[in-house]
């Protein structure tokens, strides 16, 4: 039940969508005799499009998230590289038969890199199906990762995966427990930095203890906030990804499936 409230009310909580509707409610309601109404809202809606798109507050939301764990020193064996759903387009490769990568796609590229500066690591792709709107995706997301992977070069018979979870939260139980991971092992794990304070925390909860290795940024640092956004679909895009991690990272913990609204940066994991 919490897989589908999470998902109706994320689409409806995105600040674009929230603002443009916004809009259309002000120019429904200027038709009537609140027209007065209709028109702040309007007003409303303009400005607040304008705020969000060309000020650098998506930017500063995106950069607390990005900097919460630093890219880390690897001084040891590592035992294996987990990457998390989201970087492959489902529905586009399963209707059109070919091998489609989304704007996250660093996640797959970093994998690779990481698969040959570790030879002897086990590469474990974690990602089922998570749409309950835009049609029936034939493939899952570890499906299509592990076609990408093997297409760029990976051996087949490196990759392990799981096709059940739907959220970051089931990443974290269903890669526990399909790894079984024992103390003393490394392992890494692989998504994009604004997504990585979400994973972490859903990780610790199912008390797998992961090294974080972001990807993926989007921003370049407190730069960023010194200027405004290059196009207003540019910053909305930032604000719209996050305040859905934001949100992600409110929700879980209401919902006490993480222990910390934001995980620590340092943790030992107690097995």
């Amino acid at each position: 039940m919490f897989f589908f409230i999470s998902k109706l009310t994320g689409f409806f909580l995105i600040p674009s969508n929230l603002l443009v509707l916004l809009g259309l409610i002000g120019i429904l309601v200027s038709l009537t005799s609140w027209s007065q109404w209709g028109r702040r809202c309007m007003t409303a809606s303009i400005l607040l499009l304008a705020i969000c798109g060309w000020s650098p507050l998506g930017s500063a939301a995106l950069i607390a998230l990005e900097d919460r764990f630093p890219e880390p020193t690897i001084n040891r064996p590592v035992t294996g590289i987990i990457l998390l759903g989201g970087a492959v387009d489902t529905h586009i490769s399963s209707e059109r038969g070919i091998l489609t990568m989304n704007e996250a796609g660093e996640r797959m590229t970093a994998t690779v890199d990481l698969s040959r500066r570790y030879p002897d690591a086990r590469i474990f792709l974690s990602g089922g199906t998570n749409h309950i709107l835009g049609g029936n995706a034939k493939m899952s997301e570890s499906q299509v990762a592990h076609e990408i992977l093997v297409s760029l070069g990976v051996p087949t018979q490196r990759i392990e995966m799981e096709e059940r979870s739907r959220n970051t939260c089931e990443n974290g139980i269903e890669s526990k427990t399909a790894l079984q991971p024992k103390p003393g092992e490394l392992w890494l794990l692989v998504t994009s930095a604004s997504h990585m304070p979400r994973a972490v925390g859903c990780f610790r909860a199912a008390r797998f203890d992961v090294t974080p290795y972001p990807v993926d940024y989007r921003t370049r640092g407190t730069d960023d906030l010194k200027q405004i956004t290059k196009s207003v679909t540019g910053g909305l895009a930032a604000i719209d990804l996050a305040v859905h991690e934001w949100l992600g990272l409110l929700a879980y913990w209401a919902a006490g499936l993480t222990t910390d609204v934001i995980p620590s940066a340092l943790y030992s994991n107690p097995h």
